[in-house]
């Protein structure tokens, strides 16, 4: 992973707004991030956005804030809900996350949160979170660069379709387990290539794009950049994924774990920090060539870890995944590239020298796990923390104890009522998150067999 400048679009500001004017379309796509990741979008006239640029934003209903996966409204948080009357707040346009549609006849794209304020509301924002915690990296001269991996199902018909069916006997893209298959590819070979394609146009470049170890599994490599741009890609990611699916007559599905006889889908992060071009990662003259800095970093995400599981896997069926021999971590380890531990870790060289998180998985908001993992490592820096009591995992971590909390409702009491956490990401923000995942336990219907799949299936 070599530090790569953000790839951006080579426009100031008075260019894109050059560009909207010129434009063929008289309208533009604006979306605001909520809570579980999902970008809740307006259409909005163009003079309206060119308005929005030079003024307060664009307004929003605060229900962003307060709605769940399943577009009810929490009647548990105290910052927004109907106590409060909904009212309105405003989000501003960031003009670094223009992009255009590919699929939509390149129609114009932009990003909004509320980073530019700093009342209560805008504390609970996944991408303002993040940028402040970026903020503090900036400070001391680091420049933390990231990359996804996701793992997602792919299959025949459309969600009305499937939804008929209640997600039963499912047609998968493809058959069988073919990991790496140049075959299976091509029973969907337009769709296969419009992902890789159509992406790259939307601002979203893959590294790699592969069958997996599942019927009908995908797995695709985003190319790493900065923080902020690589939670923009995660995000938009699935989004862009789901919609293109759409247009072969496919469905894909992001859920962490279908059913107890498939894999599950991860959403690894790859991570280190520069600075200036200097992978503060690698070290020569150290054991394996891991840094007191990478060290710290480590030591940091290990310790917060179980604190903070809900970051990572935000919604019931976020567990189901991580159990013994899933290539799945339970416990909070770390490894020489070792994809049993929690934290893997790929020091061959100063070019890729850097660290894959293995917890979070397909379902979880990028801006609150990768918040978590830079928060994480910052602490361990900041507190002098290292691995000398913490040996690396050789071989099999699943022969070792389980550390992680194995259900939504342990990791969110755990985070309620961690100091950590709240010194990480804010007593505010906390507060609500936390509230947010009470809520979420509290929805589930065990008895209900197909509740995860209807919940989860397409809105994670």
């Amino acid at each position: 992973m070599q530090l790569t400048i953000k790839i951006k679009h080579n426009m100031n500001k008075q260019q894109i707004i050059d560009a909207l004017k010129q434009s063929k379309h008289n309208k533009v796509w604006i979306a605001v991030t909520d809570i579980d990741g999902r970008p809740l979008s307006k259409l909005i006239h163009r003079d309206k956005v060119l308005s929005a640029i030079e003024s307060n934003g664009i307004s929003y209903s605060s229900g962003i804030f307060a709605v769940d996966i399943a577009n009810n409204m929490y009647t548990n948080t105290d910052l927004c809900g109907w106590h409060k009357g909904f009212p309105n707040l405003y989000v501003q346009i960031d003009l670094e996350s223009f992009r255009q549609i590919p699929w939509n006849d390149d129609m114009p794209f932009f990003l909004a949160d509320m980073s530019q304020q700093n009342d209560d509301i805008s504390q609970v924002c996944p991408r303002s979170l993040l940028k402040r915690i970026v903020q503090k990296y900036t400070e001391k001269g680091y420049t933390p660069i990231f990359s996804q991996e996701y793992e997602w199902f792919n299959f025949v018909g459309t969600p009305q379709e499937l939804q008929t069916q209640d997600f039963q006997n499912l047609t998968p893209l493809t058959q069988g387990s073919d990991v790496y298959s140049m075959l299976k590819p091509a029973l969907y070979q337009n769709y296969f290539n419009a992902l890789f394609d159509q992406l790259e146009g939307f601002g979203i470049p893959l590294e790699c794009l592969h069958t997996e170890y599942g019927a009908g599994l995908y797995e695709a490599a985003i190319q790493h950049t900065d923080v902020v741009t690589a939670a923009d890609r995660a995000t938009l990611f699935k989004t862009g994924v789901k919609q293109i699916a759409y247009q072969h007559g496919l469905t894909a599905s992001f859920i962490a774990k279908l059913s107890e006889t498939m894999i599950g889908c991860g959403g690894h992060l790859h991570q280190n920090v520069y600075s200036g071009e200097n992978n503060l990662f690698f070290d020569s003259n150290k054991p394996h060539n891991i840094s007191d800095f990478m060290q710290s970093y480590i030591a940091g995400q290990l310790k917060c870890l179980p604190d903070i599981m809900p970051m990572f896997a935000p919604v019931v069926n976020s567990y189901k995944r991580l159990h013994p021999y899933s290539v799945a971590p339970i416990n909070s380890t770390w490894g020489l590239d070792n994809r049993t531990c929690a934290v893997r870790t790929l020091t061959e060289s100063p070019e890729s020298a850097r660290i894959e998180h293995r917890v979070a998985g397909s379902d979880m908001n990028p801006y609150l796990a990768i918040s978590a993992c830079l928060a994480a490592g910052l602490y361990g820096i900041e507190n002098n923390l290292n691995l000398a009591n913490i040996a690396p995992i050789e071989g099999n971590a699943y022969e070792h104890a389980q550390t992680l909390p194995n259900n939504l409702q342990i990791a969110t009491e755990r985070m309620k009522h961690s100091d950590i956490a709240k010194e990480l990401f804010g007593e505010v923000f906390v507060d609500h998150f936390v509230k947010t995942r009470e809520w979420e336990w509290e929805q589930y219907d065990e008895e209900q067999l197909d509740w995860e799949l209807k919940r989860y299936f397409e809105s994670v």
